[in-house]
């Protein structure tokens, strides 16, 4: 690779700006992606059940509610038989609510387990679409950590959407259902004020309504900064997670350059963002206690003062008031699901604000750009590769071939070269059709996929033998094929490894790791292949080994390497030059919805001259 200065990490941000979605179409997105969801079915039975089994709870909750007063009288009035019978009533009536609230906490776990299967894999098949991924990157800080919103934050939404989800459904049916046994129980509550009597109908309904309206009001006047501190939290994390993760994988390089010093500062100043963030979010939550605590205290002797005006008064025996006092509470208690669980309403809110907004940004990475004119793509009838009047855009200028027509033939070798700078890798990825904003025209071979070899090689985690027979190639080759090939480019050793599963990148230094590919390459004989520099990083040995081995395997391959230099004027007897043209128009930045918080600015750092092998 080119010698480059010390820089910062992460995609291209001048290329995004980010533009905010709506709480809508966060929803309206998570909808789209469960209903086309493959376990949408199971997930829509184990929610039917639940409703089922929530319904019947409340129907044993009422049942128990009404066993209060009979129970609570048989004590005023000293009867042991009639004590002793209500105790008989109450264990069947919680026996079956027993068998009730197991069973609706394994449905509560199996919506748990298929909500994050729907959502997770929905996540995975939008990000895994033709040259997605690539493009995410390339959008700005949406496109950080896309590991962390399809794994962890998936979790923690699907954890969250079905706890409050099963909760406000559950509050909802025993609010409907002990709304009309508290009516009916304040009814008849008057009250005898100086005199004069005053009958209020549904005089406790209306309390409970009144007392939790007003902690419900106050619970989100202060808790509602918990939602944008939770994204903060979530996207500081992110940033620290990545930068463990890149310190690990270069802990060689770190150490070599005793770089430890400035990945210590890195680390701390992400650290930093972080302990910052939850710093903010302690400070809400205490704020936010101390309106719920205070409320939970009251609501110990609220309904008995709500109703013992009545009580004294001695229009309602004992057993009477604790029914009306367990009906009171029923009410309360579901109107203060929102109290309870503002923290996690917050937590949720930002939850999927996260994972929304990844799968928004992800749909829309196919239309980035989209009032820059695109390539035009065609198909060549003759088979050859043509260039006419390409110009590949970029934030920094347009790269170009210097020559305006151009056409390669099938079997041709050609070398395409540049000054450092000049947009080589650019080039490269136009043809691949990763990077299709600019003008001109690239034709490809009629019914031919060309090969396109990156300066890193990817190997799916496997066996050897899988990382050379790619699906996407001709028939298995046998093994004394694989073993000639291997034996050709000096890695005759893995012969014996075949059948062995392995992390291929890391087992392998990086040269032969390069060699490798050019293995498989070799095995797959495509008809065309394009390769951006892979070929520069070779000693010369290597790279005259390497030559030979595709002479003779691809006789009648066309091969376009884009590098730095004339490596082999006799293997590579046409060349090619691009040049940068930095008077042309640049890439306007484009826009994606999206309303994940910008990740923290990187750690001033000094700079420094590296190369990279």
């Amino acid at each position: 690779m080119d010698n480059q200065t010390d820089k910062k990490p992460g995609p291209q941000k001048p290329t995004v700006s980010v533009e905010a979605s709506s709480l809508a179409d966060q929803v309206a997105t998570i909808k789209l992606g469960l209903k086309s969801s493959p376990v949408r079915r199971q997930l829509a039975w184990v929610s039917i059940g639940i409703v089922a089994v929530i319904v019947a709870t409340s129907i044993g909750q009422v049942l128990l509610n009404r066993w209060n007063q009979p129970f609570y009288d048989a004590l005023a009035r000293r009867d042991m038989a009639d004590f002793l019978h209500q105790l008989l009533v109450f264990a069947m009536i919680a026996g079956g609510l027993l068998v009730l609230n197991i069973g609706q906490t394994w449905l509560n776990q199996m919506i748990r387990l298929r909500l994050r299967e729907a959502l997770t894999l929905d996540l995975i098949d939008q990000w895994m679409r033709p040259a997605r991924a690539f493009r995410l990157a390339n959008a700005g800080a949406i496109g950080v950590n896309p590991d962390q919103r399809m794994q962890q934050d998936a979790a923690h939404l699907s954890d969250l959407s079905t706890d409050l989800g099963v909760g406000l459904l559950q509050s909802f049916i025993l609010l409907v259902s002990f709304i009309g046994v508290l009516w009916q129980l304040s009814s008849g509550f008057v009250f005898h004020i100086g005199g004069y009597s005053l009958a209020i109908p549904g005089y406790m309904v209306w309390a409970a309504f009144l007392y939790a309206g007003i902690a419900s009001w106050l619970s989100w006047l202060v808790g509602r900064p918990l939602i944008g501190l939770n994204s903060e939290r979530y996207t500081r994390e992110a940033e620290l997670r990545s930068s463990m993760v890149r310190v690990n994988e270069n802990v060689d390089a770190i150490a070599l350059y005793h770089g430890e010093p400035d990945a210590r500062r890195r680390l701390e100043l992400d650290l930093g963002t972080v302990l910052g963030a939850m710093r903010r979010i302690f400070t809400a939550q205490i704020n936010l206690s101390w309106v719920t605590d205070t409320y939970g205290w009251i609501t110990v002797v609220a309904p008995i003062l709500v109703a013992s005006p009545v009580y004294f008064s001695g229009d309602i025996s004992f057993g009477g008031l604790m029914m009306a006092v367990g009906a009171f509470n029923q009410v309360h208690s579901s109107l203060r699901w929102f109290i309870n669980n503002i923290g996690s309403i917050a937590d949720w809110r930002a939850t999927l604000m996260r994972v929304a907004d990844f799968r928004i940004a992800l749909t829309e990475t196919d239309a980035l750009h989209h009032k820059e004119k695109r390539i035009q793509f065609v198909e060549n009838a003759n088979g050859s590769l043509t260039f006419d009047r390409l110009e590949v855009a970029s934030p920094e200028g347009c790269t170009r071939l210097a020559q305006t027509e151009v056409e390669i033939r099938p079997g041709e070798r050609v070398m395409i070269t540049g000054e450092p700078g000049a947009g080589k890798t650019l080039f490269f990825r136009a043809i691949a059709g990763l990077w299709p904003w600019g003008s001109g025209r690239i034709g490809l071979p009629a019914g031919e996929a060309a090969i396109f070899v990156p300066r890193v090689p990817y190997f799916p985690a496997g066996t050897l033998r899988e990382v050379l027979d790619h699906p996407n190639g001709e028939a298995p080759a046998s093994d004394a094929e694989i073993a000639a090939v291997l034996e050709e480019v000096g890695l005759d050793r893995l012969s014996t490894a075949l059948d062995r599963p392995g992390r291929w990148e890391r087992e392998l230094g990086d040269d032969e790791q390069r060699v490798l590919a050019f293995a498989r390459l070799a095995l797959r004989k495509p008809k065309w292949v394009i390769i951006d520099e892979a070929l520069d990083a070779f000693d010369g040995p290597t790279l005259r080994r390497v030559l030979a081995m595709l002479q003779k395997r691809l006789p009648e391959t066309a091969i376009i390497n884009i590098g730095r230099g004339q490596h082999n004027t006799q293997f590579f007897p046409r060349s090619l030059n691009i040049v940068k043209d930095s008077g042309a128009p640049a890439l306007k930045p484009a826009r994606v919805r999206a309303g994940a918080i910008e990740p923290p600015p990187a750690a001033p750092r000094r700079k420094k001259e590296s190369t990279e092998a």
